[in-house]
């Protein structure tokens, strides 16, 4: 049986795959309303527009349903520290280190350096828990 840690790892990259999905149709649909001469002047707020997805994805399906399709996949869980289910400020809080693999790396990293789970976690006090097998 994987760690709940290795868990995380394989729920994050899931997730990615289901973000990068949600991505696609996003993006085929804009070339269907805008038509292929307009594709450049819609893609370039794309940098934009991801970012925030991302972190609508992530916040959204933890506050609602406790786990994001990775998670959920890997049966985890997002708790707060007294056993209840995340606050609208905890789940958005948690989740700014998530827009960009950069910072959820640095995140973990800190966590790691003070004895902790990740930073961002432990600000927030929320815990990734399992949800059984």
């Amino acid at each position: 049986m994987a760690t709940v840690f290795t868990r995380r790892i394989i729920a994050y990259i899931l997730d990615f795959f289901v973000v990068s999905a949600f991505m696609w149709i996003v993006s085929y649909l804009l070339f269907l309303v805008f038509g292929s001469n307009n594709v450049h002047d819609v893609y370039q707020y794309v940098p934009y527009a991801v970012p925030v997805l991302i972190l609508v994805y992530f916040i959204l399906s933890e506050k609602f349903a406790g786990a994001s399709v990775g998670k959920a996949l890997m049966y985890l869980k997002v708790k707060s520290k007294n056993g209840r289910d995340i606050s609208w400020p905890q789940a958005i809080v948690r989740n700014l280190t998530k827009i960009y693999w950069v910072p959820i790396i640095f995140d973990w990293l800190i966590g790691k350096i003070l004895k902790t789970d990740r930073l961002l976690n432990n600000i927030t006090r929320t815990v990734v828990v399992d949800d059984g097998y």
